[in-house]
């Protein structure tokens, strides 16, 4: 089993970057296919990124952020990070970070392939 917490939300104006952390706890952490969800308001969650594991060669993003949005992971502090530049209000979510440790896949985009999430970061994006 292994134990998520992200970090790093907040308020910016839009225009502005922030950075999310996830750090794992509890299994070797390149293991992991990781991934980052979010949830705004009255709709669904919905998929932002994913990075592929051990060595984090592969990276799917949502189209919605392609070229905004950047993930990474650093094996050796057992994190992932979701960089976030030219913010929009529509960004505003809480974001959510996913782990799983796939039987066939090296990255995974789907939520309920996702086995372990962390409790969530409020990022707020205003106009």
């Amino acid at each position: 089993q292994v134990q998520l917490v992200e970090s790093g939300g907040g308020l910016v104006q839009a225009g502005g970057s922030l950075r999310l952390s996830c750090t794992a706890s509890g299994r070797t952490f390149s293991n992991y296919a990781m991934g980052w969800f979010r949830q705004a308001p009255g709709k669904e969650r919905e998929f932002v990124a994913a990075i592929s594991w051990p060595s984090g060669r592969s990276t799917s993003y949502a189209d919605s952020v392609k070229g905004r949005f950047t993930i990474s992971r650093d094996n050796a502090k057992n994190t992932v990070y979701l960089q976030m530049n030219s913010l929009k209000p529509e960004d505003t979510a809480v974001y959510y970070c996913a782990a799983d440790t796939p039987r066939t896949k090296s990255i995974i985009t789907t939520e309920y392939e996702y086995e372990y999430w962390g409790q969530g970061t409020q990022v707020t994006v205003s106009s």
